[in-house]
């Protein structure tokens, strides 16, 4: 008996008991990992349709185990208690850290899901475009509230600087003043993407003309917005530009468009004649979507008249195509079967007759 209880008394001397901690903290630490793999793995062949990445969630996932093992493992470490004091406060702080960003994750991960679930659809439902602009600008919104309150939660750990806090609290004075102007621009902007989520004026993937550009609405977030112009361009354009001035939004409600192509013809063509054509040329064509085709005099100078040709398409891009097509069609109908409808300038000359003078 007496052998038995020196054996149980040499490890505790002996620190066999911290390196069992240490043992079993790394098998706690691969076994989590490897049932996080598992448990990924499961969630894919759950969910065919989509290709999240689940793999963001492994560091974060890694640091807070690792966090818990050096909390057990500092609990029977024979350490002063001022390091004891010192290492607990630090673990806390990455503790924090380690939550935020592991939430965070899981947040860009539902964007993912979401986003990818109605990728498909955006194009043609506003309410997918909508969805997706929802989700986008919440996770946004959430992540500053989780950073601001992990940034308090760390500076809420200090004594110290609990008490000045609370002391420029209690005297707010010409510093809360200073403090309000100098933020007021970011709370302006702040407030107006947060206006955006809610009224959604705009939405992803939406056609806008903003500062004479024409492009689609590729990212909004809380300070900017992201334009991909028609040649592929990025224009960069701060939020509070959308609440503060009238921009064009071609698919607000529909991405169905009307377009015009302008002719100007000589006063000797006969509109019915351009008018049958136009309607051969768009029925060609899978571009127009079967909703409106028009050919109308819409004003008279006196060389020539302006006629219109009204046509429409399921969106934008097929708008533009078509446009292009009846245009380049309808000159090549009147260059070869009626070039005399062409604007063109006459020039009468009379002839003066002058008396011979005697």
């Amino acid at each position: 008996m007496d052998t038995i209880l020196k054996f149980w008394d040499f490890p505790q001397r002996t620190y066999l008991i911290p390196a069992l901690i240490v043992l079993s903290t790394i098998l706690f630490y691969l076994g989590t990992n490897s049932l996080f793999k598992i448990v990924v793995k499961a969630i894919r062949s759950l969910i065919k349709e989509t290709s999240v990445a689940y793999e963001l969630m492994v560091w974060p996932f890694r640091l807070l185990v690792s966090v818990i093992a050096l909390s057990l493992l500092l609990h029977y470490m024979p350490v002063i208690p001022a390091a004891r004091d010192f290492l607990k406060h630090t673990l806390l702080i990455i503790t924090i850290i380690g939550i935020v960003w592991f939430v965070m994750r899981l947040f860009l991960l539902f964007e993912q899901f979401i986003l990818q679930h109605y990728s498909a659809k955006v194009r043609e439902n506003e309410e997918a475009r909508k969805i997706a602009t929802h989700v986008s600008l919440a996770r946004k919104i959430l992540n500053m509230i989780l950073v601001l309150m992990a940034i308090a939660a760390v500076l809420m750990s200090f004594d110290a600087v609990r008490q000045v806090g609370l002391s420029i609290l209690a005297s707010a004075g010409i510093a809360g003043v200073i403090l309000g102007f100098a933020a007021q621009k970011s709370l302006t902007t702040l407030i107006a993407g947060i206006q955006i989520a809610i009224t959604q004026p705009i939405s992803i993937d939406d056609v806008v003309v903003v500062e004479n550009e024409w492009g689609r609405i590729e990212e909004i977030s809380l300070t900017y917005v992201v334009v991909q112009l028609w040649d592929q361009r990025r224009l960069i354009v701060p939020i509070t530009w959308f609440i503060d001035r009238p921009f064009q939004n071609w698919t607000r409600t529909s991405s169905q468009l009307l377009g015009t192509v302008f002719f100007y013809m000589d006063y000797t063509v006969q509109p019915e004649t351009l008018r049958q054509e136009l309607e051969r040329i768009v029925s060609s064509t899978p571009l127009w979507d079967k909703r409106v085709v028009k050919m109308q005099v819409t004003n008279t100078t006196e060389k020539s008249i302006e006629m219109r040709a009204l046509v429409s398409a399921a969106n934008s891009s097929e708008l533009w195509e078509l446009r292009c097509f009846v245009r380049e069609q309808l000159i090549k109908f009147i260059r070869h079967n009626y070039p005399a409808w062409l604007p063109k300038v006459t020039m009468e000359m009379e002839q003066i007759r002058v008396a011979d003078k005697v």
